[in-house]
């Protein structure tokens, strides 16, 4: 059983920052990947940004120069810096971890981000 606690969600104005964390405890597997899905009101959810243990990482385009993920391995926590944010990015942020061979997945409970004009 994996757990997955996210943290940093708000409300900021347009233009703002925000940086999400999320903590995964339980059976971690040493190789995974973790990262961040969004889903706005209305839609499907959809990828952010996922990294790797290795360090390798993808982001969704609409935030690429904007957002970054790091991860610390040593804590299983990954987080996700988002600046220059814009109304279009708010949404439940959810935290996701992936693995094993058959890519099991898990998923926070989400954490609202919302951005006004």
């Amino acid at each position: 059983q994996v757990d997955l606690v996210e943290s940093g969600g708000g409300l900021v104005q347009a233009g703002g920052s925000l940086r999400l964390s999320c903590a995964a405890s339980g059976n971690i597997y040493s190789i995974n990947t973790m990262g961040w899905y969004r889903q706005a009101p209305g839609k499907q959810r959809e990828l952010v940004a996922t990294i790797t243990s290795g360090g390798s990482i993808n982001y969704k385009d609409s935030g690429k120069g904007r957002f970054t993920i790091s991860r610390e391995n040593a804590k299983n926590t990954v987080y996700l810096q988002m600046n220059s944010l814009k109304p279009e990015d708010t949404g439940v942020y959810y935290c996701y971890l992936a693995q094993g061979v058959r890519l099991m997945a898990y998923w926070g409970q989400g954490t609202q981000v919302t951005i006004s004009s």
